[in-house]
């Protein structure tokens, strides 16, 4: 049956809105209400603790009692959260005399209102109803969400100068998988007229973008790491004073090991506005999705992220292995699969031989792989599994809280 109801937009800023009941619903429907600028009271004798951090926070009032008859006064908008059928019908009840719409959350048919599956997108505020069916409306509003942002839906923006993109979004692109970019960086990215992406991008959004955007393939861009970063940052700027919005995208956080903040200071001495937008690190999602927590409550307090570009031993080197050494905690090291036998042997001046290390290869990839071994065993058990870059490994007790004993598997 087609949905019944009238779709509205409601201006709720500076407007009184109460809410009964401080459980979960409320907790789903509160940050919502309060980004729309409405004056919430919130009328419950308990709450969950992140209703009650609102409270806390000055951005609900919360009123610690049962709902009361007369509650409604003034209001402009009502909701009857509660757990308590009759609790809810007489709040429906008082809104129906005192005309105040109101949503019923334990049965939206007797109701006057019912809250649409909704989500935000570049300006825009998608909601839909489905005529009592809430997974059909989320449903939903995700794929017109996901095709907004990856712009196979037409969004109908009409540009003009005061909403003109930036120069340059410089977008951390995660880990490697392409459902874990941010939604503001697959959102800038389906705007881009350049995109300069790193070899560690996530590949299968470039095949998203449309045939006229320009592919700049960073990897490709020769002369040396030092030279190659010069021609990057010059690429960037040319593209950018064309008129074109150029996105960089790289793996991971630009601002972690990503030499993202030279290519900020490169494009701000040209005069190029950029826009950054940060990516989820490998650092700590990489060993994550290989259930390696770097923390965990009574194993590790610390965690030390450490660059494997520059060995121990090399005077150009910044990091203090001897303190690293001593260390009780977790060390993630990135890019060392090359150095590998140097950082063990440094690490091995202060740590016993079998605390636990796990390497994991391609992370996030369908072509994930992860080693688990021990500092005095690591080297030869890399050796003999071929472990290649781009790997993270971890060293410390964390790594050996998911299964006791060491071996190659793929997950």
């Amino acid at each position: 049956m087609d949905d019944p109801h009238y779709l509205s937009g409601l201006d709720l800023a500076g407007r009184r809105v109460v809410m009964i009941g401080g459980g979960t619903v409320a907790q789903r429907r509160l940050p919502r209400l309060i980004g729309a600028g409405a004056r919430v009271e919130l009328v419950s004798p308990h709450t969950t603790p992140s209703v009650s951090a609102m409270a806390d926070a000055g951005e609900i009032v919360w009123h610690e009692r049962r709902y009361a008859e007369g509650d409604l006064t003034d209001a402009w908008y009502a909701l009857a959260c509660s757990n308590d059928p009759e609790v809810n019908a007489a709040v429906c009840a008082e809104a129906e005399r005192a005309r105040v719409f109101c949503v019923r959350a334990d049965d939206g048919d007797l109701g006057s209102a019912v809250t649409p599956a909704s989500g935000r997108h570049g300006g825009l505020l998608v909601g839909v109803l489905s005529g009592g069916e809430p997974l059909r409306s989320a449903t939903v509003r995700d794929s017109i969400l996901d095709g907004l942002r990856a712009g196979t839906v037409a969004d109908g923006r009409v540009p003009d100068a005061r909403d003109d993109l930036p120069g340059v979004a410089l977008v951390g692109g995660g880990p490697g998988d392409p459902e874990l970019i941010t939604v503001r960086g697959r959102r800038l990215l389906a705007r881009a007229d350049v995109v300069v992406a790193d070899r560690l991008a996530p590949r299968e959004l470039l095949d998203e973008l449309a045939p006229d955007v320009e592919i700049v393939d960073a990897a490709k861009i020769p002369y040396g790491r030092a030279a190659s970063q010069e021609v990057i940052n010059s690429t960037l700027i040319d593209r950018a004073k064309a008129g074109k919005f150029v996105v960089r995208l790289k793996g991971g956080d630009p601002y972690l090991f990503g030499r993202g903040f030279e290519e900020v200071l490169a494009c701000a001495e040209a005069g190029i506005p950029v826009t950054m937008v940060p990516g989820i690190t490998s650092a700590f999602s990489v060993p994550a999705a290989a259930d390696v927590p770097v923390t965990h409550r009574g194993v590790a307090h610390e965690v030390v992220v450490v660059s494997g570009h520059v060995a121990p031993d090399d005077e150009k080197s910044l990091v203090d292995w001897d303190l690293l050494a001593k260390m009780r905690g977790t060390i993630v090291l990135m890019m060392g699969v090359e150095r590998l036998p140097l950082f063990t042997k440094a690490l091995l001046s202060g740590r016993p031989g079998d605390t636990p290390v796990a390497i994991v290869e391609d992370g996030t990839m369908r072509t994930q792989r992860v080693l688990r071994s021990t500092l005095d065993s690591v080297v030869e058990d890399a050796a003999a599994a071929g472990v290649r870059p781009p790997a993270v490994i971890v060293f410390g007790p964390v790594a050996g809280l998911a299964q006791p004993s060491w071996s190659l598997s793929e997950t």
